[in-house]
């Protein structure tokens, strides 16, 4: 089981992921800074978020989850020390419990409805501590907050 999971995620200012399940993300701002941090380990995803990439991420494992598979199971065959889970709103939602860390990158838009970042009943409350901030965008003030979760 890997020592740190990180969930990352672009968001609208009203807390989507998308405007709708299958919406290729063009609005995100920071898909240099994801190719990045991600370059080189595990991605989990769900089947929608899947179907929505336009291109495989070269270099990462990528590993498409079904809502039946339990994240534990999921995380114990991971080797690497760190992965991450990159959506989306159920997987989020089913994952953050074994998650170490938050990488959120708000974005400037208000969609109004679509995919919530925890598409889920019931999230229980989860304690996070300010790492650190990366600027993505200053011109248009988009920055991505990082976050470790203290159980």
């Amino acid at each position: 089981m890997p020592k740190k999971v990180i969930l990352i995620a672009a968001v609208t200012l009203d807390g989507y992921i998308a405007r709708h399940s299958l919406e290729i993300t063009k609005w995100s701002k920071d898909l240099h800074l994801f190719k990045e941090q991600t370059y080189g380990y595990p991605v989990i995803m769900g089947s929608n978020t899947f179907k929505t990439l336009q291109s495989e991420l070269e270099n990462r494992e990528m590993i498409v989850i079904n809502r039946h598979q339990a994240p534990v199971d999921v995380l114990s065959k991971i080797k690497s020390r760190v992965c991450f889970v990159i959506g989306g709103g159920r997987t989020y939602y089913r994952f953050i419990p074994f998650c170490t860390h938050i990488f959120v990158t708000p974005h400037p838009y208000i969609f109004g409805k679509g995919v919530p970042l925890f598409a889920g009943n019931n999230l229980r409350e989860v304690d996070i501590k300010f790492q650190k901030f990366v600027e993505v965008d200053k011109k248009n003030g988009i920055i991505q907050y990082q976050y470790s979760i203290t159980k």
